[in-house]
This record gives structure tokens, sequence and C-alpha cells, in this order.
């Protein structure tokens, strides 16, 4: 884990506060210390609340759970979890417009060839056939189907992965109660204070209301927007991406379970940002996320509620945010993870996927007590990358757009974007290449997806395309649908596949009111 010989080990490790960043790191840290000395302890106080970071999740969350030999059933029935194959997106190249992002590919690579590009001379050539006609994870998320896919990559049934749909807050309690079985302490205290090495900078102890002092090698820090270490203690600084991402504020309300649950989130464009719907097996997730320059809180609050497909639970929360991150997320001995790191709108559900990233990403470079700065540059590297790929990838969907409806609209229109995107559409609308990334959570068809979902086609496509003949490519790509369609037939229906699966749940009042605000 990084260590060198000679180094020596941490003592001790400060996770400061809970929820679902919190009990993810701890039970992490849990698992891949195993035997160490070393103490790993989290310090949380029930008189400050937390904020849900997530309802919806990545396809990446299961390696996570794995690696802490999690049963699946059983964590989906204490989370209350469905099963996810991508969102759905209305409205958003234009109104009346709807498509899928799939956690899955578009039909078969041909000799190195992206799908996407025979699709396209299909096109030219007057098919009306969709793209997601040949994504079998599109067609099973809108026949409310679900499978686990196969594991012959030869196979059309193993083109696809998944997530899930769940209470985040149950499933922070759900991994604390694994991290305190694990050996993981739980201290319970409120923050007040914290004392500073006068040579190194560092955090020595931090101080709680009741007169203790904590003392710590390492801390890591998960208080949430305070960054309560991060920037309280060592006044790290904050990157802000309001310019690019100027939607500030979110209203968060449950609303009652409506059948059939769908196996994806779905997310509509509004006049001045869009409204999540997030399908879990005691309510339903709903949200709208938008920018206070350009709609008042009323007026949000209404067109929230107007458009709810099920009778509310609650009344709507408001939460406030200031996208970007903070310049360091790994500073002196302050690791911050979650809210405390920055904050991404979860348009594409990336707000647990990058705690789960900065966590991998500091087990891979675990420091010893000399805190290597070489160590601590490589962390900030890795995810400042990743946090800005996320953002490019988010700023996307607003500006591959025809509406000019409103005021938010028209400001996307005018935006000058970050070179990275604007490097990244000029290669797609140039010959519909996606350039790769070393560090990114969102491949290639990801990418396409929005790109063709939205209306943004290249100016041509890719020569090899040309060399089935026409009539023979047309007796493919039918060949392709057809598969498509009769293993879609085959399915199972979503929620048939979690009872049968032994995820369902009993679900209760007493879990509606768990943190219905949760994002």
């Amino acid at each position: 884990m990084g260590k060198t010989s000679g180094s020596e080990e941490l003592d001790s490790i400060c996770i400061v506060g809970g929820g679902t960043a919190g009990w993810m790191a701890a039970a992490a840290l849990a698992q891949r210390l195993g035997r160490s000395t070393t103490r790993v302890f989290l310090v949380e106080s029930d008189e400050i609340g937390t904020v849900g970071v997530g309802e919806a999740t990545l396809p990446h969350i299961r390696s996570f759970n794995e690696g802490l030999g999690i049963d699946e059933a059983a964590f989906m029935r204490a989370t209350e979890a469905t099963f996810k194959l991508g969102i759905e997106f209305r409205d958003w190249g234009k109104l009346g417009d709807r498509y899928t992002h799939p956690f899955g590919d578009y039909g078969r690579m041909e000799d190195g060839l992206s799908f996407h590009h025979l699709w396209l001379r299909l096109r030219s050539h007057g098919s009306p056939c969709r793209l997601d006609d040949y994504s079998y994870a599109v067609r099973m998320a809108e026949e409310n189907r679900f499978t686990r896919p196969q594991t012959d990559p030869g196979t059309l049934q193993s083109s696809f992965g998944y997530a899930y749909q769940f209470d985040s807050t149950l499933y922070g309690r759900f991994l604390r109660d694994r991290a305190v079985s694990a050996g993981i302490e739980r201290v319970e205290g409120r923050i007040v204070d914290w004392t500073l090495d006068g040579g190194t900078g560092h955090v020595t102890s931090i101080q709680l209301a009741d007169g203790r002092s904590v003392a710590a090698d390492l801390y890591v820090d998960c208080s949430g927007f305070r960054g309560l270490l991060i920037e309280g203690a060592l006044e790290t600084g904050y990157e802000n991406w309001q310019d690019w991402l100027p939607c500030d504020r979110a209203l968060a309300v449950p609303s009652e379970v409506r059948r059939p649950l769908p196996p994806y989130t779905q997310a509509t464009a509004r006049s001045a940002g869009w409204q999540w719907r997030i399908p879990l097996q005691h309510r339903t997730g709903n949200g709208y996320v938008y920018c206070s320059e350009f709609v008042d809180e009323e007026s949000a609050r209404e067109e929230l509620l107007s458009n709810l497909d099920s009778p509310a639970l609650a009344d709507p929360r408001q939460l406030r945010f200031t996208t970007g991150r903070r310049r360091k997320f790994w500073n002196k001995n302050v690791v911050a993870l979650g809210l405390a790191g920055g904050f991404l709108e979860p348009l594409e559900s990336t707000s647990i996927h990058l705690v789960q990233e900065g966590i991998a990403e500091l087990i891979e470079l675990f420091p010893d007590r000399d805190f290597h700065p070489g160590d601590e540059s490589e962390y900030n590297r890795r995810m400042a990358l990743n946090f800005e790929r996320v953002r490019d990838f988010l700023l996307l969907h607003y500006v591959a757009t025809e509406r000019s409806d409103t005021e938010m609209w028209r400001y996307f229109r005018a935006m000058r974007l970050p070179d990275s995107l604007e490097e990244k559409i000029e290669a797609w609308r140039h010959r519909g290449h996606v350039v790769a990334y070393e560090f990114g959570v969102f491949l290639p068809p990801s990418w396409i997806a929005v790109f063709m979902g939205q209306n943004v086609l290249p100016r041509s496509y890719d020569c090899r395309a040309e060399r089935l003949p026409i009539d023979a490519l047309r007796y493919r790509m039918k060949s392709v649908r057809e598969d498509v369609s009769k293993a879609v037939g085959a399915t199972p229906a979503h929620e048939s596949f979690i009872s049968a699966c032994g995820a369902a749940s009993e679900s209760s009042a007493a879990h509606v009111r768990t943190n219905p605000y949760d994002l």
C-alpha cells in the first residue's frame, strides 16, 4: 500500500463524519488493512444531519461491494434497492426528445470498428432505426425487464453492466454495521476545534464539544460541504465551476411508489435545470436541480411538484451547493472524500462513484508516517482528472442542445467551453471519434449515447464502414435488431427478478421516513 522498506505504518486513522462517504471509507479501510495494527475510528455526531450524496449509482459500485464480500441480495433488501441499467433523458436535445444512456454497448464491434459507424452508414441510406434498437440494455430498460449479464463475452447478453438505485442513508447504516463488526470504532462527538503542528502544518488533534481531544496520524474528511478539516483547518481553497455548471440549488421530495418499477433513473430537462426520478422498492426519489439565477425557489417548487407522477410523501427540502472541487483533495495529513472534496450535480449518478474512486486511490497510494509528497501530488492529479472529466461529461448534456426556449438554455448556447470538452466535441463532429481517457469513469459508449441522443451527429463516419455492400450491411444490422428483440422477450420483468433473486424487502412506513431527501 505505497510503503517502502523501513517506513513506519500509520498508528491511527480518524474518519471525520459518517454518512455514506464516511462509512464507505470505514468499511473499505477495515477490509484493506486486515490484520494491521493501525487503529481506524470514525467520529460523528447524532446532532448533525447528513446529506444523501446519491441514490442512483454507476456499475462500479458492484466491485466495491464485492470487494467487501457483500451479498447482493442482502444488500438490496437492506437498502430497498432496485436494479439500474442506465439513465433515461427527456427533453435535452430538444423538447419531446427521449433517449437512454445505457450501461453497455451498442451492437458489436466489427474488426476493430465501433458499431456506431455502421449505424451512421445505414442511416445515410435512409434507415429509420434508432441506435437504441441495437442495445440490449436500452431495450430491457424500455420494457421494464432485467437480468444479470452473462459471463461469456461472445453473447449478446454479456454486452451490458448494471448498477443500483438505493436509499443512501440505509446504505450508510448497512456499511456502518459491517465496519463496526470488523473492528472500526465509532466515536460519538461534535468537533468544535483542532490543533495544527507548528512545523509541518499537519492536523495533530481534534477537540470535541464535551472537552475530549482525539488524535490520529491521518484524517479522512467526510464532513460534507463544510470541509471541516480540509478547508476549516487547512484552508485548502475551492475551485469554483459555476460558470460552467451554474445550477446551485436542489429541491428534493419523496413520492409514493408507482409500478411497474423501471430499472433506470430518469432525468428530465426543465426550464432552469433538470428533474430526477429514482424508483426504489419503498418510495420514489424526486428532485429538481436548478439555477437560482434563472428561477426563484417558489417557482422551482411548483414546477417540481406539478411534474410528480405519484403523490408526494413530504414537503420539498432545499439544498444549496457550489459546483467545483477543492484545490487539493489530499493536503498534508488530511484527505477529503465526498462533499468535503467537491460537488458535481448528480445528473449522471457520479457522487458515490467519486467517493469510491477517492477511497481506491487512497488505498493504492496509502501513506506511511513520513507522508511522502509524491503520493499526495499523484493522488491530487488523479482525482483532479476524475472530477474534471465528469464535469465535461455533465456539461456536454447542457451544451449539446437545440433548446433556446428559456434563459438558462440560451446561457448554455452562448457558453465558451473548457478546452478539454471543445476538443472532445470537435473530434466527434469531425469523424465520430471519441477520445479515450486514462483516468475518467465514462467510456466511449457513454459519450456516444449522449452525442447521438442529443442529435449531435458526426460529419462523416469511418471509411471502414464501407467494406460491406449496403445490402449485406442491412441484413447484418437487421439480424442484430432481431437478436436484441428475441433476447429482451426472454428476459424477466424487473420486479419479478428482484423477488426471484431474494432481493425484495418488506417495505414499511418507517423506511419511507428514514431520509426521504437523498439525491
